[in-house]
Formats: C-alpha cells, structure tokens, sequence
C-alpha cells in the first residue's frame, strides 16, 4: 500500500526475488499527473540509500536524475560566504528531486513483469485479523467500493499510514507523533540566463537564522528549490507574514543575497502550502506475521539530517537481506518480520533524535565560528588517527554499514571529549601545540582502557 518512493523501491526487491507484487496508491499516476509541486523537500541521497539503490542495479538509473554536493555553503545576513565540507575525502550527497526519483522508480516498476501498478485507490478500512483491505476506486464516477484478500500486506503509506492507522486498534501499541513549532514553505531560485545556476551547484546553501533558516539544493534544470524552515508564531513567523510587502521587506533584511534570484518569492510564498514537521514513533511494526509498516509508515522523522529517504531505503535492503538469510517461504515471514522490527526500531529512534539535533546544528551553529572550528579539528583528528575517531557525519551519510543507533552513540561520546579538548583549541594552529596534542593521547588511551 503506497506508490512512493519507498514503495516502488521495495516492490523492485520483492518482484526480484520472484514474488507477485501489487501497488495500490490513493494518489494519481505522477509519471502521467506530473508530481505536485509546492510542499516538496529536495532529497539528499547519501551512502545508505546508494547502497539499497545498487540491491536492485539502479544507481545508474538514478544518477542520471542527481547531482553532487560535496559541501554546504553558509550565507551571512552580509553577504559573506563560508565553506565546509561534507566528507573528510571529497565525498558528496546528491540532490535529487523527490517526484523526479519517484517517476523513475515507478517507471522501473511498470517495465518488471511481475509488479502491477493501481493508481487512484483508496484505503478505507483494513481487517487485520484477515489481511482485506477494503478500497475505493476513484477512478470511477462514483467510486467504486471493493475488498482486496492480501497474502501479505506491507504498509508503505507515509507518515499518515492508512495500515498504522488499523494498527493502533490493536491491544499493546505503541504510537506518538511530536509536530515541530516550525514549519515549511517551498521557494524558487530561478535559472540564470541560458539555464546557468546562479549559485554553486555543487553545494547545499544554508541561510542559518538563529531561530530560522532557508536551504537551497540545485535542480538540474539550473533552479534551486529553497526550503523555508520557519516558526508558525512570533514576530518573524508564518503568521506575521501576511502580505507581499512584509514578506518582500523581510527577505530583504535577513536574506539579502537571495532576494535577486527569486523574481516569484512573493507569489511562491503565498500560493505554496505551509508544510508540517512531524516525528512519528510507533512498535510493533508488524501484525499477525503477515502485516507490515515500513519507512515513513513505521517511523517519519523531521528532514534535517536528510535521512528520511535513506533509512526508508535502508529499510528495504535490510528486509531482503533478512529474507536471504531466514527464507522467503510462507512459513518464514513472521519470523523475518519478527527479526526486522527488533533489528531496526533501535536505529529508527536514533536517526529521529539525531534530525532533531541537526536541525539546531544548521539553523544556528553553523554560522557558529566555534563549531566551525571543531569541525576542522575532527577533521585532523580523522586524518591523524582514522582508526579511533570518524566524525558523527559521516558516520550517519557515508558509512552504510554503521548502525544508526551505533552513531548516535559514538557521536554521545565524541561530544564528550571535544568538551575537554576544544577549549584548549581558540584556533586552527593551535592543534599541533604540546598540550593539545598531549590531551589527544591521554583521551585514545582512555578509550583503549574502556574496552579492554
């Protein structure tokens, strides 16, 4: 159930290992609709998502629709311009647009054979205990009702899952949702003469604001799409932007450098939907060994770390590769789901806790000098002894194999020690000093000592 990205990528898995696959999605077919537009969040393809990607022989596919950012790129109020890398050796994440990947996804379905495509389908009611889904088809006038017998049911539906929404019925399940303060608004930077960027597009562009902040990823088109993470209330706010004027006289004075390279930014401003920012907790995941919510569905979190899609996919390859290991017979699957849901509920709740954090760290503390001076540190200190520290980043975007749980927890422990060995550092140099270098043994000694 569900047609989007994780969806289509799951249902490529399945139909691969020689399973039947049916896709039911409430929404029209984007590859004839066109995807909407307005309340969409560029993506980030980071190293998680390749390697799901690459289960099913789809990076070449998806490359062709994603571009290269191997470093953010911090706008001041004044203009001025900051860099920091992403990775430690040129790694990059890769914009690409959510409805243009979906489109491909999708149309690598319609070539498989085995997977069968139901646009404009809606759930209305799931019976758990016998895996129907009763459904309205709405591409009849009116539409017309019908009941759905499922083999197994898996719930790819989104944040606002229709098969969790059965689940929370059901006796000893757990379930919250924490909106943010903020919200979103999606923004235009328009292409230059000939379809040139107007900025760097090898680089995510963050206007941090303390309290607010807008980024900006490129299309291949030579737009940018510019993402408006903003407080619903307060003095700088959705709710006191109310006309053209004051939203015109409010870029103005904060994001300066933007306002050139938005000719629509009062227009998009009013007729793009404010979007929410949900974190959505649930367990189990999975009912009568039969039924399952994954990615969005299981676990949605806030965008600010730019793996929502990444662990969604994630999600995929760790179920087909569950299935490899404990079969894929009909009297294996409540044991693989089992399996799945212990294994990944750990690493769902850390990479939501990590997104919260991040979203402090872009909208305030990259325009920090301090933080910008602990990042080049923990680059020394992953060149010096690569062996011993790997920065919290790259653990989360460019090592597939780390758990997200184990990264949270590494990043737990980094936080600490930087506590005792930054304020020794007030600049770059002062790395290679003596006393610092001395504290940088004593704390690899230290960590030697607790695992032995």
């Amino acid at each position: 159930m569900g047609a989007g990205l994780v969806g289509s990528l799951l249902a490529l898995y399945l139909a691969r290992r020689g399973y039947s696959v049916d896709v039911y999605e409430r929404r029209p077919d984007i590859r004839r609709a066109g995807a909407v537009g307005g309340r969409s969040i560029n993506l980030a393809l980071s190293d998680r998502g390749w390697k799901a990607l690459a289960g099913v022989g789809l990076t070449d596919e998806v490359r062709r629709v994603a571009l290269p950012m191997t470093h953010r790129v911090m706008h001041a109020v004044d203009g001025t311009l900051t860099e920091q890398p992403y990775g430690l050796n040129g790694e990059a994440i890769y914009s690409v647009s959510r409805g243009g990947l979906n489109q491909t996804l999708l149309e690598l379905c319609a070539r498989e054979p085995r997977i069968r495509l139901h646009f404009e389908q809606q759930a209305t009611h799931v019976d758990l205990a016998t895996g129907t889904v009763a459904l309205h088809d709405l591409t009849q006038h009116p539409p017309r009702a019908y009941e759905l017998p499922t083999a197994r049911l898996i719930g790819t539906d989104g944040a606002y899952s229709a098969i969790r929404s059965a689940m929370l019925k059901t006796e000893r399940f757990d379930y919250s949702q924490d909106y943010e303060d903020y919200g979103y608004k999606e923004l235009t930077i328009a292409p230059g003469p000939d379809g040139a960027w107007q900025l760097a597009p090898d680089a995510l562009h963050i206007w941090p604001r303390g309290q607010y902040m807008m980024i900006a990823l490129p299309n291949l088109d030579g737009s940018f799409t510019c993402t408006l993470f903003f407080p619903y209330e307060g003095p700088d706010s959705f709710a006191a932007l109310t006309t053209p004027a004051a939203v015109q006289a409010f870029f103005e004075r904060v994001m300066p450098d933007a306002v050139p390279l938005m000719p629509e930014l009062t227009e998009d401003f009013f007729r793009n939907p404010t979007g929410s920012l949900v974190t959505m907790r649930c367990f189990p995941w999975s009912h009568g060994g039969h039924t399952l919510l994954i990615g969005d569905a299981a676990h949605a979190v806030v965008p600010f770390y730019g793996q929502g899609m990444n662990a969604g996919f994630e999600d995929c390859r760790i179920l087909n590769e569950l299935l490899d290991a404990l079969g894929d017979a009909d009297a294996a699957w409540p044991q693989v789901l089992h399996t799945f849901e212990r294994r990944r509920k750990p690493d769902a709740d850390a990479i939501a806790q990590l997104a919260l954090d991040n979203f402090v760290e872009m909208r305030d503390k990259v325009a920090d000098p301090r933080f910008l001076l602990r990042k080049k540190v923990e680059a020394r200190l992953a060149k010096d002894h690569p062996g011993w520290w790997l920065p919290l980043y790259s653990q989360v975007t460019f090592s597939p194999d780390t758990p997200y749980h184990e990264a949270l927890a590494n990043g737990r422990r980094q936080d600490q020690l930087m506590s005792r060995v930054l304020p020794l550092i007030q600049t770059e140099a002062d790395y290679d000093t003596p006393a610092v270098q001395e504290a940088i043994q004593a704390e690899i000694r230290l960590t030697a000592e607790s695992l032995s």
